[in-house]
């Protein structure tokens, strides 16, 4: 019997990634969809297309990411991160094993430690509040669940930090990054690497460890920093940055100011090993 895994949000850079190395994983039947395959938001839809394809396992990479719009978009951000994700665990719940990817925005970044999965969660923005919210229906639907969060994607694929800073770069003589906002940058393909050995471990051990995991690449950094080290592995000498405070920087949405996680968790569970964001960085930067 084959294992279905249903990809969603296939198009993005998690699911784009995902699509990537599927050719490593011969066992798997992935099936990606985007929103024109299937509309997470109509609840029979997604009822129906579970059934029929005989999903194994979920991987919903399907979100309203869109940070600073959110704040005006309110109402099809929750559609999505959250009413979707209720859809998907009502119909997978007792049928298919769901591993919803969640973000660092469910804290608000005013701590100095690394967050753990058992912390106290405050969200300062609407796309924040409706990722949680998201979290909320989904362990309440389809409690069998895992919920990975992560922060700061990048990838080859789609709109992220890692281009926009590259094509800035080659644009612009002078560039302004904020310094005071510390994270770790999460590369999608190492992410979406983590997600498979998950599947590979809950199929040998038969065990599905639900519950909530961190995940990014290893150590800290600035966005300022982030940006610097982007332009060294580019060799673009061309532009300068300079550091400004948040406050210099002002967004419709507010930022955590501290969003590093503690990733022992997942490393210990599936037996992980997390690579430097450096090192992930650098690979990226050769394939683009």
């Amino acid at each position: 019997m084959p294992i279905n895994i249903l990809i969603t949000g296939a198009k993005g850079q998690l699911g784009s990634e995902l699509q990537e190395i599927q050719a490593k994983y011969p066992e798997f039947n992935f099936i990606p969809t985007d929103v024109d395959e299937l509309d997470l938001t109509k609840k029979e839809a997604v009822a129906t297309f579970i059934d029929t394809h005989k999903i194994n396992y979920i991987i919903n990479c399907a979100a309203y990411t869109a940070v600073d719009k959110a704040e005006d978009d309110v109402e099809l951000c929750y559609k999505i991160n959250r009413d979707a994700v209720n859809n998907l665990a009502e119909a997978a719940n007792g049928k298919a094993k769901i591993i919803h990817i969640s973000t660092d925005y469910v804290f608000d970044g005013k701590t100095t430690a690394p967050y753990k999965t058992t912390d106290a969660t405050h969200p300062q923005s609407v796309y924040g509040k409706s990722k949680l919210a998201g979290e909320d229906v989904l362990l309440a639907a389809c409690p069998e669940s895992i919920i990975i969060r992560t922060a700061w994607l990048y990838s080859i694929y789609g709109n992220n930090f890692v281009k926009t800073m590259l094509r800035l770069g080659k644009e612009r003589t002078k560039l302004n990054v904020v310094y005071d906002q510390k994270g770790t940058p999460t590369y999608a393909a190492d992410l979406a690497q983590a997600i498979l050995s998950v599947i590979v471990h809950s199929e040998k051990t038969q065990i599905f460890p639900a519950g909530i995991y961190h995940y990014s690449n290893e150590g800290v950094t600035t966005w300022f920093d982030f940006t610097e080290k982007i332009f060294q592995l580019a060799g673009i000498t061309t532009c300068t940055v300079h550091p400004v405070t948040t406050g210099q920087y002002p967004t419709k949405a507010a930022r955590p100011q501290y969003s590093v996680l503690d990733k022992t968790k997942i490393k210990k569970t599936f037996e992980i090993i997390v690579p430097e964001w450096e090192h992930s960085l650098e690979k990226c930067i050769a394939r683009l």
